[in-house]
């Protein structure tokens, strides 16, 4: 009796490790909540409302504007689209709003090499008031979104109680892999228990969900970036070693595009979030964003940073008196990336460091590379001393490599230190 016992214990803790193999660099894509949120009102504004027709457009101009082929491929919709439960208890979407049903968005978004996610929430309702995924659900619900081939679920955490996520979210991973289908989980679970142990076991996180919310929603301005910035340095020992391939934290989408930032802003949360190795989820209008809010999320060598295979999650490394901070991130290759963020408010600051001075080693020669500049600086030693100058609000980002066949040349030939090349 002990052996069966044991055996089905064994068995149970299987079925509850997600094991999709999925998300093995942070996920890329757009959603619609920050932009769109639960806007439903399609008579009054057709082309802004929560339905088919958005997510279609969007979807085309995925394909269209690049974005796909540089691994934005999730097009997710988030909370709202929900019409009613029928007589079988399954899930049905609102069907003025999305007439053809979730399936048909479903195939035509993998038409188009994309994929879709899709939202529910782990108790009664969802935030907005729509049917939620109570615990009888959760198996019904994983396989209605299977068979509509879904590729990822977002599931939040309103109006439930704490027992019923710490039940809901490890049975719904359970039954999202007994459907068969890849489905990417995305949870809120942890944003819901205060973000930090003992509340939240990040150890079972990691088995359970490919991603996961750790603190507050986003809102469209630089305070809420700061805010969710503070939080995540604050307490970074705890949460940088989490993450990896497979399971992220998630600071939450990218405002680029939107009202609330700067030029600066946006490129300083664009290489922040990088650093930070988060899901790269664009909420913005892709039908009228600028180009220059284009450049900033399509730059092609920050997307490369941002999915290195290692998945190691950055850090803050230095605070300064003057207000700049130095993030590091560490990548394959032996090759880093290091960013200079500015919190004045004042004007450009002159700021001077040395690789020494940033833990790098003394054996080697460096090279770097402006991420937005494209600029290369040549000939880093750990004690060369240079200078970098960041816009307030703003940052510099360098992705760094070593050169091993300097060494030697550099001696011989003398090779000018921090020559910098343009490009």
């Amino acid at each position: 009796m002990l052996l069966k016992t044991v055996l089905l214990l064994v068995l149970v803790a299987q079925v509850l490790v997600l094991e999709n193999g999925l998300l093995r660099t942070p996920p890329m894509g757009w959603l619609a909540w920050e932009r769109f949120r639960c806007n439903i009102d399609c008579d009054e504004d057709p082309k802004n409302c929560i339905s088919e027709r958005l997510f279609m457009e969007m979807a085309d101009l995925m394909a269209q504007d690049g974005w796909r082929d540089l691994g934005y491929v999730y097009l997710n919709i988030d909370d709202c689209w929900i019409g009613e439960r029928d007589d079988t208890g399954r899930l049905v979407p609102d069907s003025k709003r999305f007439p053809h049903g979730i399936a048909f968005l479903a195939d035509y978004a993998h038409s188009l090499g994309l994929k879709l996610g899709i939202y529910e929430d782990m108790g009664n309702l969802t935030c907005m008031g729509y049917p939620g995924t109570t615990l009888d659900k959760v198996a019904l619900d994983a396989q209605t979104f299977a068979e509509w081939k879904v590729d990822m679920l977002k599931l939040d955490g309103c109006f439930s109680t704490r027992e019923e996520r710490q039940e809901g979210y490890p049975k719904m991973a359970a039954a999202l892999n007994a459907t068969g289908r890849p489905i990417a989980f995305s949870c809120s679970w942890p944003a819901y228990e205060g973000g930090l142990p003992p509340e939240v076991n990040y150890t079972l996180l990691a088995s359970i969900c490919n991603l996961w919310r750790n603190y507050d929603d986003i809102q469209d301005s630089w305070r809420s970036v700061l805010s969710i910035l503070d939080w995540f340095v604050k307490h970074q020992d705890i949460l940088q070693p989490v993450a990896g391939p497979g399971h992220w934290n998630d600071p939450d989408m990218l405002l680029i595009g939107n009202f609330g930032l700067s030029f600066e802003q946006a490129r300083a949360q664009m290489a922040l979030w990088t650093v930070l190795a988060a899901p790269l989820f664009m909420s913005t209008d892709l039908r009228t964003i600028s180009p220059q809010n284009v450049n900033i999320l399509q730059n092609p060598l920050m997307i490369k940073i941002n999915q290195d295979p290692l998945g190691i999650q950055g850090r803050m490394i230095l605070k300064e008196k003057s207000f700049i901070e130095v993030f590091k991130r560490p990548l394959s290759g032996d090759t880093s990336v290091l960013v200079f963020f500015s919190r004045r408010t004042d004007m450009p600051f002159r700021y001077h460091s040395s690789l020494a001075k940033l833990n790098y080693s003394s054996s080697r020669i460096y090279e770097a590379q402006d991420v937005f500049s494209g600029d290369i600086i040549s000939g880093l030693r750990d004690d060369t001393s240079f200078t970098v100058i960041i816009n307030p609000s703003g940052v510099v980002m360098w992705y760094l490599y070593p050169i091993q066949k300097m060494q030697i040349t550099a001696q011989k030939s003398q090779v000018p230190l921090m020559k910098i090349r343009k490009f």
